[in-house]
């Protein structure tokens, strides 16, 4: 590659921006394992999810289709932050020197701050075609509350949101700023709901967990023919929404004058960030054009991928979700209330699992005050304060730099940087005043978590 001049940010214009999303699915050597009715353990069809999302959306989940047109209303929004720019890391770089040549991929650039938007958008836009009138979700750090409840404000809809107790007590501003886009915030266990009167039971400052915010919007949205529910990570439609990350990215590498990644590293909890980013990558992968190192980075304190199981498991801790066959902590597994809010998850996408099974990508696990330290060297070098969760994949990213150190090789490294942390400083603050701590997941809570899995023959 010619270093005569320095690239930082290579950009596209907005007549480049990918117009279809990348479904995976058809390339994949085997199809992964269908969602189950939790009663019959029968494959769920349509009708099983119509009580929670518009048949647009459901389509999308099972489609066998390689590419999904994106429509004309979702793609106006679009442009207000896409394309987003690509990054050449070279301070990082000089600061560790390593011959790597650093790449990264800034989501934060979007009105919510997040990856979020890329499937917050088109869910609203379908909810809002097939008549809806308001939208429930969950929320883990926020970022997934705030950008529904502003997708919700572009297409007329009530949005509600479960915001996890840990994250809700932690970040203030990230509820303020779901608010002043018009949603309602809960802080989740709440009284609102049965799920929520049970956990508070037990502990009446529960931090709550993914798991129980996700059965708190269930139970309101599921009986109510005018209100559906949004999900920010995990299902096939979402991480379908997210693939326009890695198309981009693509396109970007070469102009960057790159012939592709060596080494993909992103972060993962429910896995539609790293999905988005790296399945474009995999399709020209499986197509023989490159053959990067695909590696997922998952909390240390939350490893699904690492040290969970392959089980058919429900998606929410009290039970209301289809069964779905993905690595699994177990849904009665509540996570360490770590910063990193939006990884702590009981259970990885399905779809990523299954990649993940047939051996076509690695994962690790890293813990808080390693991703904290490279937080910081990135904001000290590149200029911007990170999300708890990219971290991981910083992490990740410069661990896999200093190896290239080592060995003199000039690796190409990919990561997404799914967001910014600028409501996450009460988190910088308690590592940079070493407050912060790491939990060691013993196997005992591991083996509790799987204890309640269902039975699946």
């Amino acid at each position: 590659m010619d270093e005569t001049v320095r690239q930082h940010k290579i950009v596209l214009d907005e007549s480049e921006m990918p117009t279809t999303w990348y479904n995976i699915i058809p390339d994949l050597p085997e199809p992964p394992p269908p969602a189950l009715h939790p009663g019959t353990l029968e494959p769920a069809g349509p009708d099983d999810f119509a009580p929670l999302f518009p048949m647009d959306l459901i389509m999308q989940e099972v489609t066998t289709d390689r590419y999904v047109d994106i429509p004309g209303a979702v793609l106006d929004v679009y442009r207000q932050w896409r394309p987003t720019p690509l990054f050449r890391a070279h301070r990082l770089e000089q600061a560790l020197g390593t011959p790597a040549r650093i790449y990264y991929k800034y989501e934060g650039v979007s009105p919510a701050g997040s990856h979020k938007p890329n499937t917050a958008v088109p869910q609203a836009y379908y909810n809002a075609k097939a008549g809806v009138k308001k939208l429930t979700t969950e929320t883990g750090a926020g970022q997934w509350g705030t950008a529904l409840a502003f997708a919700c404000a572009l297409f007329d809809l009530e949005c509600e949101v479960w915001q996890v107790g840990a994250s809700y007590d932690q970040k203030p501003y990230r509820r303020l700023m779901i608010e002043a886009f018009g949603g309602v915030v809960h802080r989740s266990p709440s009284p609102l709901t049965e799920a929520g009167r049970r956990f508070l039971e037990i502990d009446p400052n529960h931090p709550g967990s993914l798991g129980i915010a996700i059965s708190e919007a269930v139970e309101i949205a599921a009986p109510d023919p005018e209100t559906r529910y949004a999900l920010g990570s995990v299902l096939n439609h979402v991480l379908l929404h997210q693939t326009i990350i890695g198309e981009e990215a693509i396109l970007q590498l070469a102009k960057a004058g790159e012939t592709g990644p060596d080494v993909i590293v992103g972060c993962t909890g429910g896995g539609s960030n790293f999905a988005g980013l790296a399945f474009p990558f995999l399709r020209e992968k499986l197509d023989g054009k490159i053959s990067p190192i695909i590696r997922a980075v998952e909390p240390a304190s939350c490893p699904s991928l690492t040290r969970g199981t392959y089980a058919y498991d429900f998606g929410d801790t009290a039970g209301m979700t289809p069964l779905m066959k993905m690595h699994t902590l177990g849904h009665d597994f509540v996570p360490d209330p770590i910063h990193a809010g939006g990884l702590r998850y009981h259970g990885m996408s399905p779809l990523i699992s299954h990649v993940y099974e047939l051996g076509l990508m690695e994962a690790i696990s890293v813990p808080q005050t390693e991703c904290f330290a490279a937080g910081v060297q990135f904001a000290r070098t590149e200029g911007i304060l990170p999300a708890p969760e990219p971290t991981h994949a910083i992490a990740a990213a410069i661990q896999e730099a200093l190896r290239a150190k080592e060995t003199g090789e000039e690796t190409v490294i990919l990561t997404a940087l799914c967001g910014h942390g600028h409501f996450d400083l009460a988190a910088y603050d308690a590592y940079l005043a070493g407050r912060m701590v790491d939990e060691d997941v013993t196997a005992e809570r591991i083996a509790e978590g799987m204890a309640t899995i269902p039975s699946v023959g």
